[in-house]
């Protein structure tokens, strides 16, 4: 049995590492604009065009070429983005939600870092949400076999 614990608490990071946040959550929100934007014009191309993350992943290594500033953030953090506008383009096929929109600065900071453990397969997601000036994590470790 799999068992999932939350643990949310207030971080007090330094300036670098606020920096740090703030470049992820930057180049996250940019990834996911350009693959947005990639996606629309390839639908606007050819109309049964539909949505596939793995043709995104295999862009962003050629992205990180064109844009050195994007190596700078670790490689989880953009294919979360990817995955996030998989789940929003997911969603708006089965009419749950509306068309994903492009991501405005300084709206919602948002950065999803996912590591996982290999000898111990515990797998710990940390999910960094800056609002009204307090950063708040939220870790889930999950327990099991």
């Amino acid at each position: 049995m799999l068992l999932r614990k939350p643990l949310k608490f207030e971080i007090r990071p330094n300036g670098e590492q606020v920096r740090k946040m703030k470049q992820f959550c930057g180049c996250s929100r940019f990834v996911f604009n350009k693959a947005l934007a990639w996606q629309n014009e390839q639908y606007e191309q050819d109309n049964h065009h539909k949505f596939s993350y793995t043709k995104l992943a295999n862009l962003l290594p050629q992205w990180k070429k064109e844009l050195v500033w994007l190596k700078d953030c670790h490689s989880q953090v953009l294919q979360q983005s990817l995955k996030d506008l998989e789940s929003a383009f997911k969603n708006f096929f089965q009419k749950r939600a509306d068309l994903p929109k492009f991501k405005k600065k300084g709206v919602k900071r948002v950065s999803v870092f996912r590591k996982v453990a290999k000898s111990s397969r515990k797998t710990t997601a940390c999910i960094c949400r800056k609002s009204v000036g307090c950063v708040i994590a939220t870790v889930v470790k999950l327990l099991g076999k």
